[in-house]
């Protein structure tokens, strides 16, 4: 098998809500759209994964799925220059729900959550202090 693009699949109760919230903090744009259904990449920019967005109660959904929300799922997106994204998207007004750390480990990150509740991880990772831990 040879995976040459990866695609995260959400259910959602609100289509444009995810939508602009992920254009308008997380640099994804709109490849393709109709009612109850967007398609967001970031193009050749990165490695981030393509998004598609799908409402809740679709009928191209198998009916045991259709009323599935994106619940419990983290996107962690791994960066570089934490520090500066977390103060552009801190002053953009980006709901941040988990505000900056850093781990003994050596994992530095934030998190913010969509209007549907849809958790974006950023993560930059750094030498721990001890890298006994």
């Amino acid at each position: 098998m040879k995976v040459t693009t990866t695609t995260l699949s959400l259910t959602v109760a609100d289509v444009d809500a995810s939508r602009e919230f992920f254009c308008a903090h997380l640099g994804y744009e709109v490849a393709m759209a109709a009612d109850g259904f967007a398609s967001l990449t970031r193009g050749e920019a990165d490695a981030a994964a393509d998004i598609v967005l799908l409402r809740t109660g679709a009928e191209v959904l198998p009916p045991e799925q259709r009323d599935r929300q994106a619940g419990g799922l983290i996107l962690a997106l791994t960066v570089s220059g934490l520090d500066a994204e977390e103060r552009r998207l801190r002053e953009a007004g980006a709901p941040i729900t988990m505000p900056l750390r850093e781990e003994p480990w050596g994992e530095r990150l934030f998190q913010m959550t969509d209007p549907n509740g849809i958790v974006v991880q950023l993560v930059e990772w750094v030498t721990p202090a001890d890298p006994a831990v």
